[in-house]
């Protein structure tokens, strides 16, 4: 694993997340829009959606008139419901403010452990490895995972191979290297810098 970091490093330098977000609550929403669903298409949705609420306008706000919002997005109709309730629930319980707490996050409207993941280690710096589509695809082609491996049992064998001080920025590595070079269609396998440490090279 220390010869994919180093090499994750070069490559990914400074891994950032890219959904646009300014406040806690925001990219608490964003996460949740993000479900199936690209970060390009879902910052183009939060630029309008942030523009004309904040969290307390949304939560009075009609779910329909948040549905043609964020129509681009998919599933709109349970992800409008969603933002509702999750916006009243943190008015109510925390003064609309987005708490350090795992169990709370994981029991709102929308979110599991995937995004709650993301909240807190970009919002709190929590050590945290988000598994999605792109980190369970790149775990299993670098045989770090099984191919039926759930995405808690991936979270879980990475937490155990990756150092503790470095796993949300590997986390954001593998991610990113999964988005834009070990792709689901198409991986970039000629000139892959993990090319000898791929299991299941392509091409």
């Amino acid at each position: 694993m220390n010869n994919i970091i180093k090499k994750l490093d070069k490559l990914i330098p400074s891994p950032q997340i890219e959904l646009d977000y300014n406040k806690d609550y925001e990219l608490l929403i964003a996460t949740i829009l993000s479900a199936q669903c690209t970060d390009v298409r879902v910052n183009k949705v939060t630029k309008v959606l942030f523009e004309k609420y904040d969290i307390y306008t949304l939560a009075k706000e009609d779910q329909k008139i948040i549905e043609n919002i964020i129509r681009p997005v998919g599933s709109y109709t349970r992800k409008a419901e969603f933002i509702i309730k999750t916006s009243k629930m943190l008015i109510k319980d925390f003064n609309g403010k987005v708490p350090n707490d795992r169990t709370y996050l994981e029991n709102l409207p929308g979110v599991g452990r995937k995004t709650a993941s993301v909240v807190l280690k970009n919002l709190f710096n929590e050590p945290a490895i988000a598994v999605d589509t792109h980190v369970a695809r790149v775990s299993k082609r670098l045989g770090l995972a099984e191919e039926n491996d759930s995405p808690y049992i991936i979270e879980q064998k990475l937490i155990k191979i990756i150092p503790r001080e470095q796993l949300s920025k590997v986390g954001d590595q593998i991610l990113l290297f999964g988005r834009y070079y070990c792709k689901s269609r198409r991986p970039l396998c000629e000139n892959c810098i993990l090319r000898k440490e791929c299991k299941k090279p392509l091409y």
